[in-house]
């Protein structure tokens, strides 16, 4: 049943959203929304990290029923990101770069080659934005003052996947002593180092963020703790928090990706069953609120709500790549599981 929806899932978005570059042969991207505006038809919305999370969601799909037709999807598909990027593989944000980084690293291990360069140069520039002000960890985005959860999270991930697990264990521990909240377990968003405030609003993406970096290091407490206090606090009836649409459209997503990763390594069984039924329960909601579009099923933005009706208004979050590529990478998180 969860494989069959993942599937489904990944036809829609394969259908609705993914077209050449610039009418260039043999490349491929996510159009970032849908239905399309004129810009969007061009690729000239450009959401990087949208993308690399599209690729992460590819890789999943491969892995659950592999192909050699997805395969090379895969290899174009990556390969279109760098000329979409002018030919570079990083930007200035290092959450973007530790994205694509986990994503390319995934690619890599199914077996296809050509992206040991990409991976390099994103893991150079992520020990670039280390500074040892305010105790460590790495900035959000270059020429800023802004540390925070969503970048030093998935750039610990990275660097604990690609063997550097003293750096990957500096940045978790920045993260613990840093925005971690002593009584609730939940993981605040960041600290603004020019006036020493800390940002304390709570998203599900940086408790995702930093249970993947403490499963991967084998932090079972802090990881227990982190899965504790998403089921209390993130996720009313059992259904993850929906962060409306744009960037927040992957929040839930993220979270439920590193769930289904503690639920599967986790040594404690009462966690990994609790972790495990927040990915279900939330991939149940979400597939039930989803509606008939065309080429499959449309995911809403909130997985404890239906998706509305077509025509979708102009406002509709559910026009969003993000959106939709969240709710695949959901389902395809509870097919993990099964």
């Amino acid at each position: 049943m969860h494989a069959e929806r993942a599937a489904a899932a990944e036809r829609a978005v394969h259908e609705r959203h993914l077209r050449r570059v610039w009418a260039v042969p043999g490349t491929l991207l996510g159009r970032s929304g849908w239905p399309p505006d004129p810009g969007q038809r061009l690729h000239w919305h450009w959401n990087y990290w949208w993308q690399a999370h599209l690729l992460d969601s590819l890789v999943d799909a491969q892995l659950r029923a592999p192909s050699a037709e997805r395969a090379k999807r895969i290899e174009r598909f990556a390969k279109s990101v760098l000329l979409r990027n002018f030919g570079r593989w990083i930007n200035d944000y290092y959450d973007d770069i530790a994205w694509l980084g986990l994503a390319l690293q995934r690619v890599r291990a199914l077996g296809i080659d050509g992206f040991d360069g990409a991976i390099d140069a994103i893991g150079a520039r992520l020990h670039e934005g280390w500074t040892d002000e305010s105790g460590g960890g790495i900035w959000w985005r270059r020429g800023d003052r802004f540390k925070n959860a969503p970048a030093n999270g998935p750039a610990a991930i990275f660097h604990a996947r690609g063997g550097e697990t003293e750096y990957a264990a500096a940045l978790t521990t920045w993260l613990t002593t840093t925005l971690v909240d002593p009584e609730t377990g939940l993981v605040w968003d960041g600290l603004r180092l020019d006036t020493g405030e800390l940002e304390k609003n709570i998203y599900t993406y940086c408790q995702g963020v930093y249970l993947g970096a403490c499963v991967e290091l084998s932090e079972v407490d802090n990881a227990a703790r982190t899965v504790r206090a998403v089921a209390e606090h993130c996720a009313p009836g059992g259904v993850l928090r929906g962060q409306n649409g744009g960037d927040g459209g992957l929040f839930g997503a993220i979270l439920a990706r590193y769930l289904a990763l503690a639920a599967r390594r986790l040594p404690d069984a009462e966690i990994a069953a609790t972790a495990r039924e927040l990915v279900l329960t939330s991939a149940e909601a979400c597939w039930s609120g989803a509606v008939e579009a065309p080429g499959g099923p449309l995911f809403s933005a909130d997985w404890s709500r239906p998706a509305p009706s077509l025509p979708l208004p102009p406002e509709a979050p559910e026009r969003d790549l993000s959106v939709q590529v969240g709710a695949w990478m959901l389902l395809e998180a509870a097919a993990s599981l099964a």
